[in-house]
C-alpha cells in the first residue's frame, strides 16, 4: 500500500505540475488575446471619432467609454456630456499641437483605470478616446477563477485516476509479494508463483521463479549430501566403535598382535574420517567461490603438486610437456585449480602400485593425470565424478569418493570440463580443460552444468 501511495502521490504531483502549466501557459494567451482586442477596439473607436467629427456629427455615446477633443492649446472638449474627462498627458499635447503621429497611455479616472489613444483631427487639435479596462478585469477575473477550480479537480481527477490504475499494475505485484511472504514463513519451497504475464511484472515472476528453481536444486543436493555422508561416515564410525569396545571389553587381556591391530584399525579407519570430513566439509562450503579467476599457467601449478607429492610419498611424478600443442595460461582459480591437481595426483598415487610412476600430461589448456592402476571400466567414466561413487574395481581401496566430485565442481564452476578413461597399454587417465584465460567457455564464466569430453 506504501508503494502504491508514493508512486500515486509522484503522479499527482508530475499531473499537477503540467496542468498547472497548461492552465498557467492558457491563462496567459487569454490575457494576451483580451489585451490585442482592446487595443483593436480602442483603435477602432477612435478612427469612428475622427471620421464622424470631420462629418459634422456628434459620435453616439458608450458606457465605457470617454471622448473628447483637445485643442492646440491643451483646452479640451467632452463629446458626451456629464462625464469626467480624462487626463491630457504631454504626449497627446504634442499630438494636438502639431497634428502629427499619436500616442497612448493608462490613465485613472474617478478610480477607474482606461487605456488612451490620441490621434490628430485634420483641422487642428486631436480626438482622445479612452477605453474602461472593467470588462476585460472582469473577463480575466472569471477566467482565472475557472481555470483554477477546472484544473483543481483535473490533479484530483488524475490522482484518483493513477490510484486506480496502479491498483491494477501493482495488484500482482502485491500477489507475488504475499507468496514470497509465504514460502519465508512456510520455508516450502514448492509453493507455486502467481501467473506471470509477458510484462516488466511477468519477468520478475519468471526471475523469482528461477531463483526457487535453483533453491530448489540446492536443497535437494544437500539434501542428497547429507544422507550419503551420513551412509559413508557409518561404516568408519562402526569400525571405530567396534575397536574401542573390543579394547574396554577386553581391559589388557589381549594378545599383543590383537591389541596392535585393534590399534592399527583404530588409527587407519580415524584417519580416514579424518580426511572424509574434511573432504565433506570442502564440498558443502565451497570455500573457493570467493576466490576471482585469473590467469593461471598449468605447467606451474603441474609442477608445484608433483614436488608436493615427490616429497610426500617418495613417488616419482613425472611433468610432461607437449611441444606440438604448448600449454597456454587458462583461466581458473588459482587455489581451487591446485586442489584440483592435487585431487588428481592424490587419486593416481593411490591407484597405482608401488614403484610405478604418475604422469601429468599438459598440452594447450588441457591437463591429463595417468596412473598404471586398474583403469576405468568404459561404464564408469562419468559416474567417477559422482560423490563417495566406489567402483567394483576400487571398494578395497582406502578412500572417502570425494576427490573427483569435488575436482568436478571446481572445474564446472570455472566453465570447464573433465574428463576420464582407460589409457592404452593400462592405468587410468583423469583430467579437466579449461579455457584459456581471455575467454569463457561454453556456458559461460560460471556454468554448472554437467559437461564431458573424450579425452
Amino acid at each position: 500500500m506504501m508503494l502504491r501511495t508514493k508512486i500515486t502521490a509522484v503522479v499527482a504531483a508530475a499531473a499537477a505540475l503540467a496542468i498547472s502549466l497548461a492552465a498557467f501557459m492558457s491563462y496567459r494567451g487569454v490575457s494576451g488575446l483580451v489585451a490585442d482586442e482592446l487595443e483593436r477596439g480602442l483603435d477602432d473607436r477612435t478612427n469612428t471619432v475622427i471620421t464622424l467629427l470631420a462629418a459634422g456629427l456628434t459620435p453616439p455615446t458608450r458606457p465605457d467609454t470617454i471622448e473628447q477633443v483637445v485643442s492646440a492649446q491643451g483646452e479640451v472638449r467632452l463629446l458626451a456630456p456629464g462625464r469626467d474627462a480624462l487626463p491630457v498627458t504631454p504626449d497627446a499635447l504634442r499630438v494636438a499641437r502639431t497634428g502629427k503621429g499619436e500616442s497612448s497611455a493608462d490613465v485613472v479616472v474617478s478610480g477607474t483605470e482606461y487605456g488612451t489613444l490620441t490621434r490628430p483631427l485634420p483641422g487642428g487639435g486631436a480626438v482622445m478616446a479612452g477605453q474602461s479596462y472593467e470588462g476585460a478585469a472582469r473577463v480575466d477575473n472569471q477566467f482565472l477563477w475557472r481555470i483554477s477550480w477546472t484544473t483543481a479537480a483535473a490533479i484530483g481527477f488524475a490522482a484518483l485516476l493513477g490510484w486506480l490504475v496502479l491498483g491494477r499494475i501493482l495488484r500482482p505485484v502485491r500477489r507475488l509479494a504475499t507468496t514470497t511472504r509465504r514460502i519465508t514463513t512456510t520455508q516450502d519451497l514448492a509453493t507455486p508463483l502467481p501467473p506471470a504475464g509477458s510484462d516488466e511484472i511477468g519477468q520478475l515472476t519468471y526471475s523469482f521463479e528461477h531463483m526457487l528453481a535453483a533453491l530448489r536444486r540446492s536443497r535437494a543436493q544437500q539434501q542428497q549430501l547429507v544422507q550419503d555422508a551420513s551412509h559413508e561416515l557409518r561404516t568408519p564410525l562402526t569400525s571405530v566403535r567396534g575397536s574401542a569396545e573390543l579394547l574396554q571389553r577386553a581391559r589388557g587381556r589381549l594378545d599383543p598382535e590383537d591389541e596392535k591391530q585393534i590399534l592399527t584399525t583404530l588409527v587407519t579407519e580415524t584417519a580416514a574420517l579424518d580426511d572424509l570430513v574434511r573432504e565433506l566439509v570442502e564440498l558443502a562450503t565451497d570455500r573457493y567461490t570467493e576466490e576471482q579467476p585469473e590467469a593461471v599457467d598449468l605447467a606451474v601449478a603441474a609442477e608445484d603438486s608433483a614436488q608436493r607429492f615427490r616429497l610426500r610419498t617418495g613417488r616419482t611424478v613425472l611433468v610432461i610437456e607437449d611441444h606440438a600443442n604448448p600449454p597456454v595460461p587458462v583461466r581458473a582459480r588459482p587455489r581451487a585449480l591446485q586442489r584440483c591437481v592435487d585431487n588428481l595426483l592424490s587419486n593416481a598415487v593411490k591407484f597405482s602400485p608401488e614403484g610405478t610412476p604418475v604422469a601429468v600430461h599438459i598440452g594447450g589448456g588441457r591437463l591429463t593425470v595417468r596412473d598404471q592402476g586398474p583403469g576405468i571400466a568404459p561404464g564408469e567414466q562419468h559416474a567417477v565424478f559422482d560423490r563417495f561413487y566406489r567402483g567394483p574395481r576400487t571398494q578395497a581401496t582406502p578412500g572417502s569418493g570425494l576427490g573427483l566430485a569435488i575436482v568436478y565442481d571446481i572445474i564446472a564452476a570455472d566453465a570447464g570440463t573433465v574428463f576420464a578413461t582407460t589409457a592404452e597399454g593400462g592405468g587410468a587417465e583423469v583430467g579437466f580443460d579449461l579455457p584459456p584465460h581471455g575467454q569463457d567457455g561454453p556456458n559461460g564464466a560460471m556454468a554448472r552444468r554437467r559437461s564431458w569430453r573424450a579425452p
